[in-house]
């Protein structure tokens, strides 16, 4: 999430907005507008079509007079459509929009799920369900991106009511179709028509038109993507993870002979575990261990889950537990397997998003109807065996991609200077040699100005040259990611502080940093820049956003005070520059809270 100096910045296709609010208190994550909220219940419903279906399968297996491998395809329609549809979706949402884009995958939804409740047969549903995956992909490439574009008070609150989205979705969908499911096979499927349509409603209502993107997205352009060695190795790698996964998913709920209401709490359980790793557990694992290291134990950890189920298939309780236990490894490696992909990609955020999502939803797509086939050939532990080996080959596969991988995340903090027919001349370029300089990272906030001159008072009184740096950030949510800012908007957060300083006759450099993850991955990136020029000093300011934000995002602050080899001082304006230590960080924690 795009930060420096532990500010929010302004979002992708919108002003800057990253700002406390009017009263002067701390910015809030649930304080936006109509637009955010309508997106985010939205955002609920879409993700509980996760979930929904697992209570209801042997339901709709015994309703329907179906076999498992059959009932197996409602998987494989859907995300195989998903995965065809994810090559064109940034085509058509640069041609009409992304609103429309998003209006039109919640109709195709609210149409489809109504359908797929009406008929009487499973071939039926499944074709229904192969609609619902096109109106899936749809919303799920534009949500993200028109919840952080429609934000105020900070893009960082908006990424966190979106998490917040997620983790309800895909608690709630197991929990609402166990319930629904439990009166007819049909309720879930009328019940996601109904939310659906008053989630279109409220979309077209309170969501403004957002601008296009410069260029038309060629639909071309995901598979050409992949012609690069690093994306293309992360998105096997995720094609492996989702096979195993969609295995457990779609064959789990029969060997725990449970009626739907017992299913719905079962994956209830293993939701709230998906989500609260994926949010609060990945982000400080990744930072403790680094992301691959993360990914091998993580892939290897749910290989075991999938053998023990494997093993146990004939003891409901065993896999009822394996199952909920799956979900802790699962959060995490939805997380960390996206920002992978975002770090390894040399190709622009949506062509990236959507090749990974190709690669992906193929492989959950394809992994029910091969384990229908083996379960009707052998027994059911076999597709559950081959699933913990697609999770142990994914390490090898990620292995073959470490290089990559490690010389990106550890790259992040490169800067890039700022372009020189944007600033005053000799105002950009490389830190003069000589003195150790004193960097002050930049966001968009009203005090942002003042924090500049007080690193510039700095400068001037220790003799040393100023560098302006800003970060540049990806927000990642579980297997979403998007650009919180355009390339132009992060040298405009720049060059307006380097034309005011050189109106008064202050001589500054200028760069821009980038990074993918959090607040404090955006910290990290900034310690490391910091260490390879040498800074004397990196100057910070104050965060306007609350400490729940902190809290469930990172701490810029934190993370950059942990991870800097030179001295980091807080800039207060009107008051003089002060080292953060431990006790000072503590302070800033307690006026926060």
């Amino acid at each position: 999430m795009s930060a420096s100096q532990g500010q929010d910045q302004a979002p992708a296709s919108g002003p800057a907005q990253a700002k406390g609010t009017p009263d002067g208190k701390a910015a809030g994550p649930f304080r936006q507008p109509k637009a955010v909220w309508a997106v985010a219940f939205a955002c609920v419903i879409s993700f509980m079509g996760i979930g929904l279906v697992d209570p209801i399968l042997p339901a709709l297996a015994d309703s329907l007079h179906a076999t498992p491998s059959q009932v197996s395809l409602l998987f494989s329609s859907y995300l195989i459509v998903t995965a065809v549809a994810m090559l064109i979706v940034g085509w058509v949402s640069s041609r009409i929009g992304a609103k429309r884009t998003l209006v039109t995958g919640l109709a195709i939804i609210v149409v489809f799920a109504a359908l797929a409740g009406t008929t009487d047969s499973i071939n039926g549903i499944v074709g229904f369900r192969a609609g619902w995956g096109l109106g899936n992909a749809l919303f799920i490439a534009t949500s993200l991106a028109v919840i952080v574009a429609s934000a105020s008070g900070g893009f960082g609150g908006a990424i966190i009511l979106y998490e917040t989205a997620l983790g309800l979705g895909i608690a709630v969908g197991p929990l609402l179709g166990g319930e629904l499911g439990a009166i007819s096979w049909r309720g879930p499927f009328f019940g996601v028509a109904v939310l659906m349509a008053v989630a279109l409603i409220a979309t077209i209502a309170l969501v403004p038109d957002l601008p296009r993107p410069a260029r038309v997205t060629s639909p071309l352009a995901p598979l050409k993507a992949l012609r690069h060695r690093g994306l293309l190795t992360m998105g096997i790698m995720a094609l492996l993870y989702n096979w195993g996964f969609f295995t457990m998913l779609g064959y789990a709920p029969y060997p725990m002979e449970l009626d739907a209401h017992r299913l719905g709490l079962v994956f209830t359980a293993w939701g709230l575990l998906v989500a609260a790793f994926s949010v609060f557990f990945a982000p400080r694992l990744q930072a403790r261990f680094g992301t691959a290291p993360v990914l091998y134990a993580n892939l290897l950890g749910l290989g075991i889950v999938m053998a023990v189920i494997a093993a146990g298939v004939d003891s409901p309780t065993t896999v009822v537990v394996a199952v909920i236990v799956s979900g802790a490894f699962i959060g995490i490696n939805n997380t960390l397997t996206t920002q992978a992909v975002m770090l390894v990609s040399p190709v622009e955020r949506p062509v990236a998003s959507s090749a990974y999502g190709f690669l992906r939803f193929i492989g959950g797509g394809l992994a029910p109807y091969v384990a229908g086939k083996l379960a009707d050939a052998t027994d059911l532990s076999v597709p559950f065996y081959l699933g913990a080996a697609t999770f142990v080959l994914a390490v090898p596969v990620l292995a073959g991609g470490h290089r990559l991988l490690r010389e990106a995340e550890t790259g992040t903090g490169e800067a890039a200077p700022v372009s020189p027919s944007l600033t005053p001349v000799g105002t950009a370029g490389p830190a003069p040699a000589g003195p150790r300089p004193v960097v002050v990272a930049v966001g968009a906030h009203d005090e942002a100005a003042a924090v500049v001159d007080g690193a510039a008072r700095l400068a001037r009184d220790t003799g040393s040259p100023l560098e302006v740096v800003h970060v540049r950030q990806t927000a990642v949510v579980e297997e979403q990611a998007v650009d919180t800012e355009t390339g132009a908007e992060a040298e405009a957060a720049v060059t307006a502080h380097l034309d005011r300083l050189a109106a008064l006759g202050v001589t500054a450099t200028g760069q821009i940093l980038t990074g993918v993850g959090d607040h404090a991955a955006a910290g990290r990136a900034l310690a490391r820049h910091a260490a390879e020029v040498g800074a004397r000093t990196v100057a910070v300011g104050r965060s306007p956003r609350g400490p729940l934000i902190q809290f469930a995002d990172g701490s810029f602050t934190s993370a950059l005070t942990h991870a800097a080899t030179c001295t980091v001082v807080l800039v207060d304006p009107g008051e003089e520059p002060r080292p953060l230590t431990a006790r000072a960080l503590a302070e800033l924690r307690a006026e926060a809270g």
